[in-house]
């Protein structure tokens, strides 16, 4: 399974890679923001300190690329305004993934070593990691 989820996620890395972002963040903060659809990218690890809105049409997509860890703090939420959906929201993420306790991801994580959801974490849509995935009391809700 490692090495599939390999193959299918090594191309589309490169892929993102070579895009021009849409939104270069160069901080590795995120907090009470709404983000509009695109691509983001960040060279460092990102915290998202506080809740998030992203705000779209059905058929609207964001990417957000980071070239080093996730972490979700406790009690963050995103949350999907104008018709957005779950399933258009991708996180490619070179490092590991944490959401803490009461953390909600919307969208698919794309990681390149562990994702850990810490109790009562929920993430809206789907999890592939490379090394793996550790669900402590938490769901996940396909999307």
């Amino acid at each position: 399974m490692s090495d599939l989820l390999q193959q299918k996620a090594t191309p589309i890395e490169n892929r993102w890679k070579f895009w021009n972002p849409d939104f270069d963040r160069l901080l590795g903060g995120l907090a009470a923001q709404t983000l509009s659809p695109g691509l983001y990218q960040w060279t460092t690890s990102v915290n998202v300190i506080t809740s998030l809105t992203l705000t779209g049409s059905p058929t609207d997509v964001w990417i957000f690329q980071v070239q080093g860890d996730l972490l979700f703090n406790a009690g963050t939420l995103t949350t999907l305004a104008g018709g957005a959906l779950s399933k258009n929201i991708f996180w490619v993420i070179s490092g590991s993934v944490t959401l803490q306790g009461g953390a909600l991801l919307e969208g698919v994580i794309l990681g390149a070593t562990n994702v850990a959801l810490i109790s009562g974490a929920s993430v809206n849509g789907r999890i592939l990691a490379q090394t793996a995935v550790t669900l402590q009391e938490s769901t996940v809700k396909p999307a």
